[in-house]
């Protein structure tokens, strides 16, 4: 396990830990309910989005088991949004990865770009074997930045639970490590890495 050199830098986004100047940026999505409606939670006050800030904040790489890594993801200087490796499992080698964009900046890749380099760090920095993404099963547009990442729908769940009122579906998809690494090429690993 080896902690990378922050920031990462992809073809066009840069990915950073969060910092205390990131709050109007976080909260700009944080507070719109367009974006929390696949999410757990209610959209958020100012220091409701202060203390997921905080959280944040605090881990800048997985030291153990069930620790989460958020990242700012920046365009052109811009932090437009995050992603996340958790550290599922340390026996069983086992993360997942997700992001949140601001809607202004949806449908331009920078979701599977981004994710992307989290799958790197995961399976090169993390020496993880197995990474799972989950989403609600009408966010097509979550489940095929999946796809587009090479990872394979291992499930289609109905009815799992009552979300914000009413059954919800989930989709859970996964890639392997040297699935990973057989298909990723120049176009997904970070600059330099």
């Amino acid at each position: 396990m080896t902690k990378p050199a922050y920031p990462i830098r992809t073809r066009r986004l840069t990915l950073r830990p969060f910092t205390l100047d990131d709050h109007a940026a976080l909260h700009s999505w944080q507070s719109r309910p367009d974006v929390v409606r696949y999410l757990y939670g209610e959209a958020r006050t100012p220091e409701e989005t202060a203390d997921s800030l905080a959280s944040k904040m605090s881990v800048t790489w997985p030291e153990k088991e069930g620790d989460h890594l958020a990242l700012a993801v920046e365009h052109d200087g811009e932090v437009i949004g995050e992603a996340v490796l958790k550290w599922l499992s340390e026996a069983h080698r086992q993360g997942e990865v997700g992001y949140i964009f601001h809607p202004d900046h949806h449908g331009r890749g920078y979701a599977t770009e981004a994710a992307a380099a989290m799958l790197d760090l995961g399976f090169t920095h993390l020496g993880l074997h197995r990474v799972v993404a989950s989403c609600d099963a009408s966010n097509e547009p979550s489940w095929r930045v999946m796809e587009r990442l090479g990872m394979r729908r291992e499930a289609h769940f109905r009815h799992n639970e009552i979300f914000k009122g009413a059954w919800g579906e989930e989709m859970i998809y996964a890639i392997l490590e040297d699935e990973w690494h057989r298909m990723a090429d120049s176009r997904w690993r970070p600059s330099g890495a």
